[in-house]
Formats: C-alpha cells, sequence, structure tokens
C-alpha cells in the first residue's frame, strides 16, 4: 500500500519520536553509574536493575511483534492499545521473575550490554518496518505506526523510573514528554490542567508520586481518580 504524502510525513513523525525516545533511554541506561543499579528506582518495588532487565523483555517484544505481520483488521490503534489497570501488587508471575533475573546478571555492565545489544536491534528494526503493516502482540492486532507511537508512552515513563533519584541525570526530551501526556489524556479520558508541566501530570497521573496540595486543588475532580495505571 503506498502512503500519501501526509501519511508519510506522520508515520516519519511517528518513528522519529519512537527512535529518540527510545535512544534517549538507551543512553541514559547506559551513563547510569554501575553502583546505581542496586538503588531504587521511579517503578513502585524495583531496582534500577529490575527496570533495565524489564527493558531487555521490552525490546525483546518489540521485534517479536515487528517479526509478527498479522492478515486481519486492526482490533486496537495506539491509544486502545493500553489498558487502566489496578496498580501491581507483585503477584503477577512475569513481576516476580524480573527482579531474580536482574540479579542473575550480577555484574551490572552485562547488563547494560545486553540491552544495548537487543535494544539497537529493535530501533533498527523500527526504522526499517511498514508503518501500514500489521502486527500481532497480546492477542491483538494493530498497524506498525499504531505500534511504534504506543510505545513513546512506555520508554517515557521508564525513562523517568530510571532518574527519578537522580536529578542530575538526563530525563526524556520535552518533545517525548508531551506526546506521552497526551497519550495518557487519552486513555485515561481526560485533560490535565494545562497549569501542570508534562513531567509533573506523568509522575502525578500514573501514581509515580503523590500530589503536592497545589496540584489537587488544580486537579480538581481528576484527583479522585488518581492513579491512572497503564498496563
Amino acid at each position: 500500500m503506498r502512503l500519501s504524502a501526509v501519511a508519510a510525513r506522520q508515520y516519519g513523525a511517528v518513528v522519529d519520536l519512537f527512535a529518540d525516545s527510545w535512544a534517549a533511554l538507551l543512553t541514559a541506561v547506559a551513563e547510569t553509574p554501575d553502583e546505581d543499579f542496586g538503588a531504587p528506582s521511579g517503578c513502585a518495588g524495583w531496582l534500577v536493575r529490575d527496570l533495565v532487565c524489564h527493558l531487555v523483555i521490552d525490546a525483546q517484544d518489540v521485534l517479536i511483534t515487528l517479526a509478527t505481520p498479522v492478515d486481519a483488521e486492526p482490533t486496537v490503534d495506539a491509544v486502545t492499545y493500553w489498558n487502566l489497570v489496578a496498580p501491581p501488587t507483585g503477584d503477577d508471575p512475569l513481576d516476580a521473575l524480573i527482579p531474580r533475573l536482574a540479579a542473575a546478571y550480577g555484574d551490572p555492565a552485562l547488563l547494560k550490554f545486553h540491552l544495548d545489544d537487543v535494544g539497537s536491534a529493535a530501533g533498527r528494526a523500527a526504522a526499517l518496518a511498514d508503518p501500514v503493516v500489521r502486527v500481532g502482540t497480546r492477542d491483538e492486532v494493530l498497524t506498525v505506526a499504531d505500534y511504534l507511537s504506543a510505545y513513546v508512552l512506555e520508554w517515557t515513563l521508564h525513562h523517568l523510573d530510571l532518574v527519578a533519584h537522580r536529578p542530575s541525570a538526563a530525563g526524556p526530551s520535552e518533545r517525548a514528554l508531551a506526546a506521552a501526556r497526551s497519550a495518557l489524556e487519552r486513555i485515561a479520558g481526560v485533560t490535565f490542567p494545562a497549569s501542570l508541566p508534562d513531567r509533573d501530570v506523568l509522575l502525578v497521573g500514573t501514581g509515580r508520586r503523590g500530589p503536592t496540595d497545589a496540584e489537587v486543588a488544580a486537579l480538581g475532580g481528576i484527583a479522585e481518580r488518581l492513579p491512572f495505571v497503564v498496563g
């Protein structure tokens, strides 16, 4: 199927944002000091090494999905790919596996190397993928363009998790933060106050930190519905 000029530009923007947000996250992991791998991340219950191990699995999922074309109509798009779920309890088998798998690496350098190796391949696969091809994952079907767009939210939230306790470390780009905020608003069906910065909306909106009194006042009725946990 041949893309129109408008569609080609839109897809180019999606690929660029996916690539930029993923590259920034890979760089942030590579620059994380080894001693910080045993420190808490912004993802409740996970150390930094657990989060990085999760990113290895995410990268594998991207590779698997992009190599799984499906001849069926899409069942979800970039927004409906995600669901609002209950906060994690640690009872999910995969969530429980991650810390054990991460600990098995031992040396943080091995975990960094594995993520860079698989992550770089995932980035290349995304750049080469046909945007209109339909792929299957999580028992759903969606276009490559929608799949890559959906993952910008994943990369941005986990980038925030990675640097949660390292204020001097580089976080997600303003462009990625804005795109992730927009995605969260569409998933949750709310519009956060314009007075709240994108970063704070993502942290408070997904329950990564509690809102301040001023933020509760600004959020109004939305505050009673927090957190919006995406899964």
